[in-house]
Order: structure tokens, then C-alpha cells, then sequence
């Protein structure tokens, strides 16, 4: 398969349904996630969802290496990574957020937990998580203080709700670059024990930290600013602090209102848990425009395994993009840079921990401490029928550019199709053309065949928000 072609129908598609319009709406997701609308929310609301899936690959082997013929670990199903198939519960959450209690209506707070099988539940011990725990400050115009454990202000997709994300996996650079995986060694070391393989230390990031943020929105005209600064652990959820070490983050969007956004009230779109109807539209949460926003987030990582990269690295991730919410059309498009500790996948493509065909080594994740990487993608959404939304996405990732054997070329393009059987429930179906390569190697190199093993993916799930 020639991703290429499937960009050119992809923008193709995309130039049409442009002119196009109808009913799609846009979400300010630091006003969503930080506050309550005043005068409207409870003192304790409970919500939550649950998302079952469905996710298969035709299970090809490894067609090179040290592991030939045995599993390539992307084309396995998540979590577990044993099988090329499989049913699972991916998230399962259940929370309370309100205002006015235990302090006053000027604080909010924000309570989030984990009950599915996924990257968060399945490292560190327990069957759950607390994904979320906040309170935020509303005493100071123009400088709200949110404080505790929260999803970090950044890219679109890692900031934005999942229960209203538009695909079911996220794209390869905001997989790989921004959900980020905590190891105590880069995998550079040979392992000949499967106790001493570099595996992930605890949960994923989940896009989250635990520190404080400095954030408002305010409006000139028919545009509306909002700027986030936060400073955090650097170290995701349920580790608290490692190093003594902080994070930065910095937020701007700007967003352009269009005249005449209607309020919520469409079955196309998932209402979310807080904010009711009547706060929707040109200046409640959800409202048609155009936005524009960038991005940056800063820290180090300490390794601690010797022999196997121990020491301090910087960490930077920085990006830039749009999103447009008009009519019956929704799009956007992000473009972001990595520089340190770029997740560089697994020795031979094999699952983390399998032994190699010879029994001399183990296979690690690894980690490029000075990788350097860059992601970009592009994502149209057409709603063809109140209930039916159909969607394509093109994302591309270039990994270790700055080191030549190490450089990876990875590039997707997601169809996908939403139904909405109402708010609160919506069936999510995909196909992921994949297509990845080690553009400085020939094509008979060893990784170029161990890179041509990797399958398409069709995947399903179901949403049901309570």
C-alpha cells in the first residue's frame, strides 16, 4: 500500500466537504475540564462511561531479525499484546466534579477514576486508577489557580475529552511522542534475563501531571483568547516526584466565533457531562469556529538503571495548530517536534520480553535519550446525517531524525465512520491503512522487512456516557 495516494484522496475529500455546512460545534477544553458555569452546576454531579472494543490485524509475523517468525508487537491488540485480536473494556471511568462544596462557589473540583483495562490500569499494581483529583480557584479575574492532578495543557488531541475523541486510536506521533511511557533504562543494554528487561515503571501519562496551573479566557470582539501556564512533577500519575526536577507547560489558543452559533442542542455530538444545553453556544463551552492555538512543554527524565542509560535528559515537546468547527464540517490539523527520550519501539519489533530465536537476549522498549522527532496530521469529520459522521484522518510520524540508522518513517491513514444513537451513546468503527520504514537503509535491510510485516487494523467500539 502507497500511503501517498491515500493523502491525495484525503485532501481531495477534505476540499469538498469544506464547503459544506451544518451542525458540528468546537470546545474550549480548559474552560470544560477546569470550571463549572456559574449559577448552573451542582454541588456533586456523578458521571462517567464505559468504552468496549473490538481490534484486529492479520497477525503477520515478524519477517525478519533476531525474532523472525515470532509476534510483532504492533500488530498486536492492546492492552496485553498477546493476541492479534480480542474483545476488551478499554476505559471504564466514573467521577463527580461540582462547585460550591466543601468551600464556596468559587471552587470547583474535579474527580476522575479508572476501572477499564488499558495503559493507565494494567502497570503499577491495583485494577484502579485515579486519573484525576482537582481543584480549581475562580477568586482572581483573568487568573484562575487549578491545582492537583489534571490532564496538561497541549496538543488537540491529548487535551481533548476522550469520550468525544472522533477515532479510537490516537494518531502514530501523539501515540508515540505525547502519551508518554516512564522507563528506568533507555534499552540499550543487552538483557539475558526476563526479569531485567526494560519495561514501562508504571501507568502511562495519560496526557496528565500533578501541579499547578495558571489559566483564563477572555474576549475582544468575536475572537476569545485562552492562555494556560502550569508547572508540574514531570512524572505523569501515581508517582508523585522522582528528581526534583519541574515541567513547563504554555498554552494559547485564539478562536474566531462565527455569527450565529447555535447552541448544543444537536444529537450529533456527545453532550458532555457537566456543562447543560442552555451554556452552550458563543460563549458557553461549545460554540462553531475557527481556532488557532500553540503549544509547549519542557522538563527532564532520570534514567536510574546503571549500565543501561542511567543520567539526566532534557525532555522538550512543541506544537502548532487549527481546528475548524462550522456547519456540517469539522477539521483540523496539528504539527509537533520532540526533542529527548523518544519512545523508539521494541528490539526486532518482537514483544517486550520474548526471548530471541538463538536464547541470548530479551527484547526491551527502548529509548533514544538525544532522538529528536517530528508528527504532523491532518483530520476531516462530515456529518452526512444527524446521526452519521463520517471521518478520515492522515498522520505521519519521522522518529530519530538526527540519527540515520535509527530513523523511522511511520504514516496512517484512518477511515472511520460515528453513528450517534443518541447524546450519550455513539458506535465508533475504523480502518487503519499502515505504513512504516527505515528511509536510510535499503529496502532488503533487516528493519525495512521486520517494518513491512505491519498490518492494517480494523477496530470498533461502543460509547455510552452516564
Amino acid at each position: 500500500m502507497k500511503i501517498n495516494r491515500n493523502l491525495t484522496l484525503a485532501l481531495t475529500c477534505a476540499a469538498g466537504l469544506l464547503l459544506s455546512s451544518g451542525e458540528a460545534l468546537a470546545i474550549n477544553w480548559l474552560k470544560m475540564q477546569g470550571t463549572e458555569p456559574p449559577g448552573v452546576s451542582a454541588r456533586a454531579r456523578v458521571w462517567g462511561f464505559v468504552q468496549p472494543e473490538f481490534q484486529q490485524t492479520d497477525g503477520t509475523k515478524l519477517q525478519a531479525g533476531p525474532w523472525k517468525g515470532q509476534n510483532a508487537i504492533f500488530n498486536m491488540s492492546r492492552p496485553d499484546l498477546k493476541s492479534e485480536s480480542g474483545f476488551n473494556v478499554i476505559r471504564t471511568r466514573i467521577g463527580v466534579r461540582g462547585t460550591g462544596f466543601p468551600l464556596d462557589n468559587n471552587v470547583n473540583y474535579f474527580f476522575l477514576a479508572e476501572f477499564g483495562n488499558n495503559g493507565i490500569t494494567r502497570q503499577g499494581g491495583g485494577n484502579a486508577k485515579i486519573t484525576d483529583a482537582s481543584v480549581t480557584l475562580n477568586q482572581f479575574k483573568g487568573a484562575r489557580i487549578r491545582v492537583g492532578q489534571f490532564k496538561t495543557p497541549g496538543s488537540e488531541e491529548g487535551l481533548k475529552a476522550i469520550h468525544v475523541f472522533d477515532y479510537i486510536n490516537f494518531s502514530t506521533g501523539v501515540n508515540q511522542l505525547l502519551l508518554e511511557r516512564y522507563f528506568n533504562g533507555d534499552g540499550s543494554s543487552t538483557k539475558t534475563t526476563a526479569a531485567s528487561v526494560n519495561k514501562a515503571n508504571g501507568p502511562v501519562s495519560a496526557f496528565r501531571d500533578i501541579g499547578v496551573q495558571v489559566f483564563d479566557w477572555f474576549t475582544v470582539g468575536n475572537w476569545e483568547h485562552t492562555y494556560a501556564l502550569m508547572v508540574g512533577n514531570g512524572n505523569g500519575i501515581t508517582r508523585g516526584e522522582n528528581d526534583g526536577n519541574r515541567e513547563v507547560y504554555a498554552y494559547w489558543a485564539s478562536e474566531l466565533l462565527f455569527a450565529g452559533a447555535s447552541p448544543f442542542p444537536s444529537s450529533s455530538h456527545l453532550a458532555p457531562p457537566s456543562w447543560s444545553a442552555d451554556q452552550d453556544g458563543p460563549r458557553g463551552a461549545r460554540y462553531q469556529s475557527l481556532k488557532l492555538f500553540g503549544w509547549y512543554q519542557g522538563g527532564k527524565r532520570t534514567l536510574t538503571t546503571v549500565g543501561d542509560g542511567a543520567g539526566v535528559y532534557d525532555r522538550t515537546r512543541q506544537g502548532i495548530g487549527l481546528t475548524l468547527r462550522k456547519g456540517k464540517v469539522r477539521a483540523a490539523a496539528e504539527y509537533f517536534v520532540a526533542k529527548g527520550m523518544i519512545f523508539s519501539g521494541t528490539d526486532g519489533g518482537a514483544v517486550a520480553g520474548s526471548q530471541n530465536n538463538a536464547a541470548t537476549a530479551y527484547a526491551d522498549f527502548n529509548v533514544k535519550t538525544n532522538g529528536e522527532a517530528n508528527s504532523w496530521y491532518l483530520d476531516f469529520g462530515y456529518l452526512i446525517h444527524p446521526k452519521l459522521e463520517l471521518d478520515i484522518r492522515y498522520d505521519t510520524l519521522d522518529r530519530n531524525t538526527n540519527i540515520s540508522a535509527a530513523e523511522r518513517k511511520f504514516d496512517t491513514l484512518t477511515l472511520g465512520a460515528q453513528y450517534f444513537f443518541n447524546k450519550k451513546s455513539r458506535l465508533l468503527v475504523n480502518y487503519e491503512m499502515r505504513d512504516a520504514s527505515a528511509p536510510n537503509l535499503a529496502g532488503s535491510a533487516a528493519p525495512n522487512q521486520i517494518l513491512d510485516s505491519m498490518d492494517n487494523r480494523i477496530s470498533a467500539q461502543i460509547l455510552i456516557v452516564f
